[in-house]
């Protein structure tokens, strides 16, 4: 007795939305993945400004070089723009991660 294999074509993929154009979002969702750096950027979006790195610490139960880490995260992932004036250091939200990220959320949807 011989079993046959019937593939269906329901389960076939769509082919509508290809894993590789999700990739691409991966680095910018992986900053995400920790509880501060989400926090970190939670505060800067409800700051609408930006803050300097010492207010940002304020905010947070950790040492210094900790904060500066997980800021240089978000900075290198591309949700933190920075500026230096004088010997402090100012962090804003891009918007520009905002709008990939809505950009996400539509592909998916699709």
């Amino acid at each position: 007795m011989t079993t046959r294999l019937r593939v269906v074509e329901e389960c076939r993929p769509s082919g509508r939305r290809k894993p590789r154009e999700l990739r691409s979002y991966a680095g910018l969702l992986k900053a995400l993945g920790d509880e501060t750096r989400l926090e970190i950027v939670g505060l800067l979006a409800a700051a609408g400004q930006p803050l300097c790195a010492c207010d940002i610490e304020s905010h947070f139960d950790l040492a210094q070089p900790t904060i500066s880490h997980h800021l240089k995260v978000l900075r290198k992932a591309g949700w933190l723009g920075s500026e230096r004036r004088g010997t402090w250091v100012f962090y804003d939200l891009d918007r520009e991660a905002v709008s990939r990220l809505e950009g996400l959320v539509t592909t998916l949807r699709r």
